[in-house]
C-alpha cells in the first residue's frame, strides 16, 4: 500500500510517499480501508519531534481516520467488517489502510461524508471538551476564540454559539475574520489591539472564558483582559511561543488558568469521551453544528499541506484522500 513516512524527526518536507506493507491488525485491533484522513497542527509537531509523544522512527503520521473496517484482530467482533467508523489512530493514518484498537473506533452514518468526519474528532473534540468539561461554558457568557478561522477556532466559536455564548473570532487576517463571521461569531477581530477591542466589545466586562490555541503575544493580551472568574483555555501553541503567565494577575483579577489536552482525556475518560462525540454527532444531523472543510487533497500532497497548516494558512478542516 502506499503511505506517508517519516524517517526521522525534522521539517515536513523530508516526508516521503512510498510503498509500504500493509499492517495486520493484531489482537484487539482492526484495519480500516482509509476514506479520509484529517490533517491536524499537532501532526506537523510530530514530524519535527516537537510534540509530547515521540513515536518510534519510521512511523505514518496522522493521528484521525474515516473509512470502512475490512479486517477484525484476534478477539475483536465489533465494529463488523463492513462498517464505516470514525477512528483515533495516533499515528498510522496517512496511508490507505490504518490499524486502530477497536476501542478507539466510532460507528458513523453510510451517509456521513469521511471528512467532516475526521473533523468531529480532534478539532470539534478538542473544541467541545475545552467549553463543556474544562470552561463549563454558560449561556450568556463571551468567549474569545483565537485562531477562528482554522480547523478548531471554527469549532469552537461554532460549539460556543451552540452553548449560548457571545462569541468574538480573533483572526490574523479581513478574509479569515469574515469566514468567522459567516460560521457565527457575532464580532470577529484582529490581533493588533486586542486588550482594548474586546474591553471596548464587551463593555468592559473582559472574556468570561478564551479559547487560546496559539500562545504567544495573544495570550499575554488575554491574560489582561479576562473577566473576574474567568477560564483561560491552553490549548496550543500556534504561534510557536509558548508563553509565560504573570500570576499576579490571576491574583487580583481572579480568573483561572485552565490546560486542555483532549488527547489524554480521551484516555483517562473513555466513557465521557464517547458520551461527548455522541453528542457532536446529533448537533451535526441536526444541523447545528456544520465542519468547514476547506478542501480535501491526494495523499501525495501531505508534506504540502502540513507546510500551510503550520503556517496557519489554512482555514476550516483539510483531508487527505488516499
Amino acid at each position: 500500500m502506499k503511505a506517508i513516512v517519516c524517517h526521522e524527526f525534522g521539517p515536513v518536507t523530508d516526508l516521503s510517499f512510498e510503498e509500504v506493507a500493509t499492517p495486520e491488525p493484531a489482537a484487539g485491533q482492526l484495519r480500516i480501508r482509509v476514506e479520509a484522513a484529517g490533517v491536524n497542527f499537532p501532526d506537523g509537531l510530530m514530524v519535527q519531534g516537537l510534540y509530547q509523544s515521540k513515536p518510534d522512527r519510521p512511523f505514518t503520521p496522522g493521528m484521525e481516520v474515516a473509512g470502512t473496517v475490512e479486517a477484525l484482530g484476534a478477539g475483536v467482533t465489533t465494529p463488523a467488517v463492513g462498517s464505516r467508523v470514525l477512528a483515533s489512530t495516533g499515528t498510522g493514518g496517512y496511508a490507505e489502510t490504518a490499524v486502530c484498537d477497536a476501542g478507539r473506533c466510532i460507528s458513523i452514518p453510510d451517509a456521513m461524508d469521511a471528512a467532516e468526519a475526521c473533523a468531529l474528532l480532534v478539532a470539534y473534540g478538542t473544541s467541545h471538551h475545552a467549553l463543556k468539561q474544562r470552561a463549563v461554558l454558560k449561556s450568556g457568557e463571551w468567549l474569545v476564540v483565537f485562531g477562528a478561522a482554522g480547523a478548531t477556532g471554527i469549532a469552537a466559536l461554532q460549539i460556543g454559539k451552540h452553548m449560548g455564548a457571545r462569541v468574538i473570532a480573533v483572526c490574523s487576517t479581513d478574509a479569515k475574520r469574515e469566514i468567522a463571521l459567516e460560521n457565527g461569531a457575532d464580532h470577529a477581530i484582529g490581533y493588533d489591539n486586542l486588550r482594548e477591542d474586546v474591553k471596548r466589545l464587551t463593555e468592559g466586562h473582559g472574556a468570561d472564558v478564551v479559547y487560546d490555541s496559539v500562545g504567544g503575544d495573544a495570550f499575554a493580551a488575554a491574560s489582561r483582559f479576562m473577566a473576574r472568574n474567568g477560564r483561560l483555555l491552553i490549548v496550543g501553541f500556534a504561534s510557536g511561543e509558548i508563553p509565560k503567565l504573570a500570576v499576579n494577575l490571576t491574583l487580583v483579577k481572579e480568573y483561572s488558568v485552565v490546560g486542555v489536552f483532549w488527547g489524554n482525556w480521551t484516555r483517562a475518560e473513555p466513557e465521557v469521551y464517547r458520551a461527548n462525540m455522541e453528542e457532536l454527532f446529533g448537533w451535526v444531523l441536526d444541523g447545528k453544528v456544520k465542519p468547514l472543510i476547506e478542501g480535501r487533497y491526494p495523499l501525495a500532497d501531505a508534506a504540502d499541506v502540513l507546510t500551510r497548516v503550520l503556517g496557519r494558512g489554512a482555514v476550516g478542516k483539510i483531508a487527505l484522500v488516499p
